[in-house]
């Protein structure tokens, strides 16, 4: 799992010691309210750490999650997916906790995550969506240079109820 780092974060492997930090935002219900998983339960949690351990270790794949930490504390996650090889596609996305909004980190994590995404893995278009009533994530995804394309209704379906969803796109 190679590191990316830029002037403030460093996003890394996750390590089975990260399990309070990470539980305690995917287990908030604000940071869960715009996303289609959680509030996670310590069972939840357990899991996702453990299949990102596991993922961690694998020299061929086609989807990196890291652990975006600030001072050394994991403050959230930012991932990366091939989509498609064939066609050079991927897909990316983001959750910090609470604690970290409205400092600009999501804005860093993401661009150096896109900046992965297109020279390292050679994507052509990186897409991601985000909740027309997010305007933080949407403001994110703008500042990294990703452009707005469609709306596309009831697209998601999120504790239960059809949600639309905004999709952006860069394409190198």
């Amino acid at each position: 799992m190679p590191e990316l780092t830029t002037e403030r974060l460093v996003l890394r492997a996750f390590t089975a010691e990260d399990f309070e930090a990470v539980h305690a935002y995917a287990a908030d219900p604000e940071v869960c309210r715009h996303v289609s998983w959680g509030p996670n339960t310590v069972e939840q949690t357990r899991t996702f750490l453990e299949e990102m351990v596991t993922a961690g270790g694998q020299e061929d794949r086609s989807s990196f999650t890291w652990a975006v930490t600030v001072a050394g504390a994991v403050v959230g996650a930012c991932s990366v997916t091939v989509s498609s090889a064939e066609h050079r596609r991927g897909e990316m996305g983001y959750a910090l906790a609470r604690t970290a909004w409205s400092h600009g980190y999501a804005t860093e994590a993401a661009a150096v995550v896109l900046e992965f995404a297109q020279t390292r893995l050679g994507l052509a278009r990186v897409e991601a969506t985000c909740r027309p009533g997010n305007a933080a994530s949407a403001g994110v995804l703008r500042k990294i240079g990703m452009q707005q394309e469609a709306l596309m209704r009831s697209h998601l379906i999120i504790r239960g109820r059809r949600e639309d969803s905004l999709l952006f796109a860069a394409v190198s």
